[in-house]
């Protein structure tokens, strides 16, 4: 009698855990859902050159260096506002920087001053006071299917 208890506990308890496990399958494999970000460009002074776009999965390199940046595009300038979309970036933390390359070479221009002679902007719109903002200042959220993200661009030197 004891031994038959013990073996329908045991059925029981090896069922649940399957049902359990069965239940945490789905919420694990949303962890790994891919997104896509948009990013809307707004503020272009002209359509002169390119625009070219870093996504950041952390302050290495950012804003300004491409090579630590998951993933980057330069497009053609079409319109005064601009949208650039990433695909599939895993759920988590970014954050974006833009360059107006006017001249359609890859650098930010500066004037005598060091002061961006090219338009520039990053996700969440920071103040600029002195420098480039900090990746914290920066970040936002990629969570679900789509995100969407609106950038200003500011134009100082030139």
């Amino acid at each position: 009698m004891c031994d038959k208890l013990m073996t329908q506990k045991f059925r029981l308890g090896v069922l649940l855990l399957t049902v359990l496990g069965n239940l945490a399958i789905p919420f694990s494999a949303r962890a790994d859902l891919m997104s896509n970000l948009t990013v809307e460009i707004d503020g272009l002074r002209d359509r002169k050159g390119q625009l070219c776009v870093s996504v950041f999965a952390s302050s290495k390199g950012f804003p300004s260096s491409a090579a630590n940046a998951l993933q980057n595009q330069c497009v053609p300038i079409t319109d005064k506002s601009m949208l650039v979309t990433f695909r599939n970036l895993k759920s988590g933390s970014y954050g974006v920087s833009v360059l107006h390359d006017a001249k359609g070479d890859g650098k930010l221009h500066r004037n005598f001053l060091g002061i961006p002679t090219d338009g520039f902007g990053f996700s969440r719109n920071p103040t600029i006071l002195t420098g480039p903002p900090k990746f914290e200042d920066s970040v936002f959220l990629v969570a679900g299917s789509s995100t969407n993200i609106q950038i200003q661009l500011m134009y100082l030197g030139g």
